[in-house]
């Protein structure tokens, strides 16, 4: 199975130009905590709702900084012919929950979500496992 048949098309996406405000608002609007950053619709990036906090709020910078100061400018993605079980693969291996999906000019087409993977595709359990390891040992949390 294709990427393209599980993915969600015609995803909202943000220019790096928008203030964090615009971003934060679209987040709240449509209740998701990462959206893409295009530039018409190459992807460019992609800000979290993270992002905006830890790069931007707790920095004391004020809501109209603009998307590319709080966004991650190189993130992962996969064509929209990949085979599903090689998208799992890649997402649990780079321990990314949302994944955009690039058509064969290069162009955003969708964004594919563990969610999506879940509902449509089936079989979950070894890419979320993976997803949720942590990275590195993270110590003592509480003492």
């Amino acid at each position: 199975m294709q990427i393209a048949e599980i993915m969600t098309r015609d995803v909202a996406f943000l220019s790096a130009d928008e203030p964090i405000q615009r971003a934060a608002q679209l987040m709240a609007d449509l209740d998701i905590g990462s959206v893409p950053v295009c530039d018409g619709r190459r992807l460019v990036g992609v800000v979290t709702d993270r992002d905006i906090a830890v790069r931007c709020i707790a920095a004391g910078a004020p809501v109209s900084t603009r998307v590319r100061e709080a966004m991650t400018p190189h993130v992962s993605w996969c064509y929209a012919d990949e085979d599903a079980e090689t998208v799992k693969a890649k997402m649990r291996d780079e321990q990314i929950r949302r994944l955009p999906i690039l058509g064969s000019n290069n162009e955003l087409v969708g964004v594919v979500s563990l969610g999506d993977l879940a509902t449509r595709a089936g079989g979950t359990d070894d890419t979320l496992a993976g997803i949720s390891e942590p990275a590195r040992a993270t110590g003592e949390l509480f003492r």
